[in-house]
């Protein structure tokens, strides 16, 4: 299992100059005091801790790869590459990424990365930088890319191989299901709406919540080829009477509101006894779980990382977790 641990922006930098292989969450004044090397990171201030979840402004989360991680590459990937993220991987090899959120890349990667060439080709998992909730609009969430410079103009990408008779399989933990309410469909993709049909009927979306009081702590919920996807809701108080998410709606397919769930950690356990078993390398959380299920102080186990403004899972999730596992071939394989 990697280590993950919250620690100094010294003790992290002693490990970084050990040429350990790290992946880092924290606030961007920590992240630009470390020194070049194999690591890549992303700002957010929030994690979940073996003792329950947290805001720590003072500490870096680190996930330690080094046992794992074999044949180290870290690249960056800019708007106008970024449809070369999978089809790049050779053989074997895994992606950990982060991105900015807000950035021309995060709107990229969101509305293009199932069709981009070898999508889901090889595993790739990764998580959306944020900043304090409590910080003023300047302060923007940024990359990092073994170097201290922070970035919002690009993916920071850690790719390796794991040792010989290993694999590794990308899961999710998503407690929504989608409600009984009514079904609603939108006229295009896209993270704004103004319109969407309610049973075939056009309406403004921003009076039709209004109007059903709707909990807009739930997300939309859709059904992707057997995978329910949340759309989380970023602003649905706009003046302009749009409604933003923290994730694109998608034309032709059919949301519903989520249903109410029970105790988050309580779904969570029970959840998590259903995955197959294996060595947990990397998970992260999304900041509106930690907010809406009050998970500051309360412990999810294994899955412990940094809180994220958006999970990636091969492509964009939202409220949902993410996780990178390692298994064992069998012997005979």
């Amino acid at each position: 299992m990697s280590d993950q641990l919250l620690l100094t922006a010294k003790e992290t930098a002693v490990r970084i100059a050990d040429g350990r292989v790290l992946a880092l969450a924290g606030e961007e004044a920590l992240l630009a005091q470390l020194p070049p090397g194999r690591w890549i990171a992303g700002t957010s201030p929030y994690f979940m801790t073996a003792a329950g979840g947290c805001l720590c402004r003072d500490r870096i989360f680190v996930t330690d790869l080094t046992l794992h991680a074999k044949e180290v590459r870290l690249l960056t990937y800019e708007s106008n590459r970024l449809a070369q993220l999978y089809e790049d991987a050779d053989e074997n090899e895994v992606s950990l990424v982060i991105l900015a959120a807000g950035s021309a890349v995060h709107r990229e990667f969101a509305l293009n990365a199932p069709n981009y060439p070898a999508f889901a080709m090889h595993p790739l998992v990764g998580w959306v930088a944020g900043t304090d909730l409590a910080a003023p609009a300047s302060v923007v969430p940024k990359v990092f890319c073994g170097t201290a410079k922070g970035r919002t103009d690009c993916v920071s990408v850690l790719r390796f191989r794991l040792p010989v008779g290993q694999y590794a399989r990308i899961d999710t933990i998503n407690l929504f299901r989608p409600g009984a309410g009514a079904a609603l469909k939108f006229i295009e993709a896209g993270f704004a709406v103004q319109a969407v049909q309610v049973n075939g009927k056009p309406r403004l979306f921003s009076e039709y919540l209004v109007e059903e009081s709707v909990d807009t702590r739930l997300p939309l919920v859709a059904d992707h080829c057997g995978t329910m996807i949340n759309v989380a809701f970023k602003d649905a108080g706009r003046t302009d009477g749009r409604v933003e998410f923290f994730a694109p709606v998608w034309p032709g397919i059919e949301y519903r509101f989520a249903a109410p769930m029970g105790d988050y950690v309580t779904g969570f356990e029970a959840a998590l006894q259903k995955l197959p078993p294996g060595e947990v390398l990397f998970s992260c959380n999304c900041i509106l779980n930690y907010l809406y299920s009050r998970l500051e102080g309360r412990s999810t186990g294994s899955m412990v990382g940094p809180i994220t403004f958006g999970e990636i899972a091969y492509q964009l999730l939202t409220q949902t977790l993410a996780c990178l596992t390692v298994g064992q071939h069998s012997p005979n394989n």
